[in-house]
């Protein structure tokens, strides 16, 4: 309607005609700043990441499908019973692969309807690994299938040539839409298993990101893990790896999963080890020894022998640690190297162990050691390419430094382990009777632990406890050792300065192992 006013033409509007239902609000799209390395959001670029401190790292993602009042639509929540924790229980069924090792990691087998995210790095043989599961279970007559979202299907049939396994009824796609592949999965009889390599290359028109981003990765992982557990299939999730070992992409999606496997190993070693960092439905913290051959990854039953296989026994500087990977007792040789530096600042280097723990060990071995490590450079290694997290390795590692400090050589036919305290007390460890019984079945005949590791009821009766009670007596052990000219092998000169130990661990040293300390103070190595 027009109407005229004062020489002025105005135009009246009807209020109706302003409003417009929620229904029919126009949706936008809300730009969001999301990390590619840990899923943290921001509301503008940065580029370094506040929250894991990575560089360039923050990309730009949109977020559709937001009314434009902020508000979404919701319905009326259901009324849902609630139990009690008193009940039948049964154990989860489970689906044995017939590989012992990955059924040992796994807590027996895969469960109906569990997720598992499987890391690694790249061309370590996660591809392998899971080809020759797949072809073990389509074998024994479940229905398996492989998607592959980085490979065409001639590369995974030319794997599975090499491997022995063509003729084996496993079903291959080479797929990205995670719509698409349920729709296809739903299709036919429900797959035992199903492996999604990988979970990195999915994308699902849900959200509106490029594949690989952290949205598309979260929302695809959420449609693939409803599926697992509406239709009672088990999931495998292959994901990649950061430069720093951690699995990329939002760190929701472990907490989603059932379990987190990663799959670790050197390039120069032909093993593969299999580790379990979480598992709703066994132990955590259990570890599979594959053996990479010509025909795929094989089987270690005794992963121990493998590790020590070549020992160098007239060397000084290594000690056997009897260690524990979950419940597998597990002998690990730790090598150290001590040598004098030409630099201002010593160099301290550690290979298959925390660096921040060999930091600790070497300022206990000083300030109640009376090791002087000050003027020299350090190099520990766990031989093998194993990477150790357990406390229980500080008094090896300790020996180790030690001897190759002095260049006695430890007894080839013993076994080290505990947990050494700030103070240098040697603290008790957890399962003596399980390393005691691995190294007694290799043929060790002698361990150094605990005191509290004597008293063990579960210790075998052929091997010998020598119980140490402070970092002090090991020292002073293999120092006299030195300076009488015995152990397993003559002494080298000493590259290092050894002072008695100050306090209440002066104890452990009598008067004539000081006076061999006051002569190696003397007899300082000069280039």
């Amino acid at each position: 309607m027009r109407t005229a006013r004062f020489g002025v033409t105005c135009f009246a509007v009807c209020p109706a005609l302003l409003s417009v239902p929620d229904d029919f609000a126009l949706a936008k799209s809300r730009s969001t700043f999301v990390c590619q390395n840990c899923g943290a959001v921001t509301n503008r670029w940065q580029g370094k990441c506040e929250s894991c401190h990575e560089w360039n790292s923050i990309t730009e993602e949109t977020d559709g499908g937001i009314a434009a009042n902020g508000a979404r639509t919701s319905k009326k929540g259901r009324v849902f019973a609630l139990e009690g924790l008193q009940g039948e229980t049964r154990p989860p069924p489970r689906i044995a692969t017939g590989i012992g090792e990955l059924d040992r990691v796994t807590g027996g087998g895969f469960v109906p309807g569990s997720v598992i995210l499987l890391s690694g790095e790249p061309g370590i043989g996660k591809s392998t690994l899971l080809i020759q599961a797949c072809g073990m279970l389509a074998k024994s007559g479940h229905r398996v299938v492989y998607i592959s979202g980085e490979e065409a299907v001639a590369q995974v049939r030319l794997r599975a040539d090499r491997l022995k396994l063509a003729d084996t009824p496993v079903e291959l796609a080479a797929e990205t839409g995670v719509d698409d592949i349920i729709a296809t999965l739903s299709a036919g009889r429900r797959p035992s298993l199903v492996v999604i390599d990988s979970i990195q290359t999915m994308w699902t028109d849900s959200v509106e990101s490029s594949p690989g981003t952290v949205t598309q990765v979260r929302a695809s992982a959420q449609a693939l893990i409803r599926y697992a557990k509406t239709s009672g299939t088990s999931v495998i999730l292959v994901g990649h790896v950061t430069k720093d070992g951690q699995v990329a992409g939002p760190r929701v999606v472990e907490h989603m999963v059932d379990a987190v496997v990663s799959f670790e190993g050197d390039g120069g070693h032909h093993f593969r080890i299999l580790r379990a960092s979480k598992n709703r439905f066994g132990p955590t913290d259990e570890i599979g020894v594959f053996e990479m051959t010509s025909l795929g990854l094989g089987e270690v039953t005794n992963p121990s022998a493998l590790f020590l296989a070549g020992r160098d026994t007239s060397a000084a500087g290594a000690a056997v640690f009897a260690g524990l990977e979950g419940t597998r007792p597990l002998l690990v040789e730790i090598q150290a190297l001590v040598a004098p530096t030409a630099l201002g600042t010593p160099r301290r280097a550690v290979v298959g162990w925390d660096p921040a723990r060999l930091s600790m060990v070497l300022a206990v071995l000083e300030a109640h050691g009376g090791v002087r490590l000050g003027q020299h450079d350090v190099y520990l290694s766990v031989a093998g390419g194993l990477r150790i997290s357990e406390p229980a390795a500080d008094l090896a590692a300790a020996a180790a430094l030690v001897s190759s400090l002095t260049g006695v050589r430890l007894p080839s036919n013993s076994v080290y382990f505990g947990e050494v305290g700030l103070s240098g007390a040697v603290r008790p460890v957890a399962h003596t009777g399980l390393r005691l019984k691995e190294a007694a079945k290799l043929g060790f005949h002698g361990a150094i632990g605990p005191v509290a590791s004597a008293r063990d009821p579960d210790a075998p009766k052929g091997i010998s406890l020598r119980a140490t009670e402070h970092i002090a007596a090991l020292v002073a052990e293999i120092a006299s050792a030195a300076g009488a000219g015995g152990g397993d092998a003559p002494p080298r000169r000493p590259t290092a300065q050894v002072a008695k130990p100050k306090g209440p661990a002066s104890r452990a040293v009598d008067d004539g192992e000081s006076r061999h300390y006051e002569s190696q103070g003397r007899d300082r190595w000069r280039d």
